[in-house]
C-alpha cells in the first residue's frame, strides 16, 4: 500500500506498529464479550478470522468467517479465545478438529475466558510441547469496557509471548498486567470476580432494603459513594439500575455463580477458609432458580426483590415517565 498524504502515512505507521505483518489474528468465541472485543480489533484496521457456533455473531463483529476453530488456527498466528468456561475451552482445544490438532510452532494462543487455573496449566503444558505459547488473560470491565476497548487484562504466562501479542491486546484493553506464570491470570480473575460478586449481591440486598424503608435511592447511593460502603456496584451499577437500566450484555447470573464456584474450588485447593462465599452463592443461585439464569447478573436485585415482597427499585410507570425526559 502506498499513499503520500501525511494522514495516510500516520495511519499506516500506526497500523504497522499495532499489528506486526507476521501476526494474523484469529478469534474463537464471538459472543457478548468476544464479539465486542473482535469489533474493537477490526475497527482498528486489523482483519480478524473468526469462528463462533452462531455464524451471525461472526459477521456482526466484522470478522471474516472461518469454517471451524481449526480453520481459525490454520489461518492465524495469534489466536484469541473468549468462551464460557473450562469445559468449553477444553472441548475447543482437545475436541475433534480442535486447536491441538492444528497448532504449529511459534503461534500464541490467548485465553480470555474465565477458567479453572488447573485446566489452564494443563493446556499450557500440552501446547508448549508443540512450541505454542498459551497466555491466560482474565478480563475485567464488562460489556461497556469491551465495547470501548477499555478492558483490564490480568495475564499469566511468558513475558515474551505477551509482548508479541500486546499490540493486538492494546486494541481491547487500556490496562494489561502480567501477574505471573501460567494460571496466574485466571487465578487473579477468580479473586477479582469474587469481590465483584460480593459487592453486587450485597449492594442489591441493601438497595432492596432501602426501597422498602422508603428511602430516596439516589440520595442513598450518593451517601454510600461518599462513605465507607462505596464499591464498584454503588459507583457504576446501581446509579443506572435505579432508573431501569440494567446494563444488558454483561456477565449472566449463571456465569457469575460459576465464577464463585471456581473461586471456592480454588480456595479449597489452596487451603484457605472461604468464609464469605455463602452470600453470593445464595444470591446468584436464587436468581438462577427464579428464572434469571441467562439475564445479566445485575438482575440479582430483582431476584432478591421477588422474595422480599415483589420489590423493584424502578417501577414501570416511573420508567416511562423518566424516559420522556431522559435525553433532555
Amino acid at each position: 500500500m502506498s499513499n503520500d498524504s501525511p494522514g495516510s502515512a500516520a495511519t499506516e505507521t500506526a497500523t504497522s506498529r499495532a499489528t506486526p505483518s507476521h501476526d494474523r489474528v484469529g478469534f474463537i468465541g464471538l459472543g457478548n464479550m468476544g464479539g465486542r472485543m473482535t469489533r474493537c480489533i477490526v475497527d482498528a484496521g486489523v482483519p480478524v478470522l473468526g469462528f463462533d457456533a452462531r455464524a451471525e455473531s461472526i459477521t456482526a463483529a466484522g470478522a471474516t468467517p472461518a469454517s471451524s476453530g481449526g480453520a481459525v488456527v490454520d489461518g492465524s498466528d495469534a489466536v484469541l479465545l473468549s468462551l464460557p468456561d473450562s469445559r468449553v475451552v477444553e472441548a475447543v482445544v482437545y475436541g475433534e478438529d480442535g486447536l491441538l490438532s492444528h497448532v504449529r510452532e511459534g503461534q500464541v494462543v490467548v485465553d480470555l475466558s474465565t477458567s479453572s487455573p488447573d485446566s489452564t496449566r494443563r493446556i499450557h503444558a500440552d501446547l508448549a510441547a508443540r512450541g505454542v505459547e498459551y497466555l491466560d488473560a482474565g478480563i475485567s470491565g464488562g460489556a461497556a469496557a469491551a465495547e470501548k476497548g477499555a478492558l483490564t487484562l490480568m495475564v499469566g504466562g511468558s513475558p515474551d509471548a505477551l509482548e508479541r501479542v500486546r499490540p493486538v491486546l492494546d486494541h481491547i484493553a487500556t490496562n494489561v498486567h502480567l501477574v505471573g506464570e501460567s494460571g496466574a491470570g485466571h487465578t487473579t480473575k477468580l479473586l477479582n470476580n469474587f469481590l465483584n460478586a460480593i459487592a453486587l449481591s450485597a449492594t442489591a440486598e441493601v438497595m432492596v432494603a432501602a426501597k422498602k424503608a422508603g428511602l430516596d435511592l439516589q440520595t442513598v447511593l450518593d451517601v454510600f459513594n461518599q462513605s465507607s460502603g462505596v464499591n464498584f456496584a454503588t459507583l457504576n451499577r446501581f446509579p443506572k439500575i435505579i432508573h431501569g437500566d440494567y446494563l444488558k450484555g454483561g456477565l449472566t447470573n449463571s456465569l457469575m455463580l460459576k465464577d464463585v464456584a471456581l473461586y471456592v474450588e480454588l480456595l479449597g485447593r489452596l487451603g484457605v477458609a472461604s468464609l464469605n462465599s455463602a452470600g453470593p452463592v445464595a444470591s446468584f443461585g436464587l436468581a438462577r432458580a427464579l428464572g434469571y439464569a441467562d439475564e445479566i447478573s445485575n438482575t440479582v436485585v430483582d431476584a432478591i426483590g421477588d422474595v422480599s415482597g415483589g420489590v423493584r427499585l424502578h417501577e414501570p410507570a416511573e420508567s416511562a415517565a423518566g424516559a420522556d425526559g431522559s435525553d433532555a
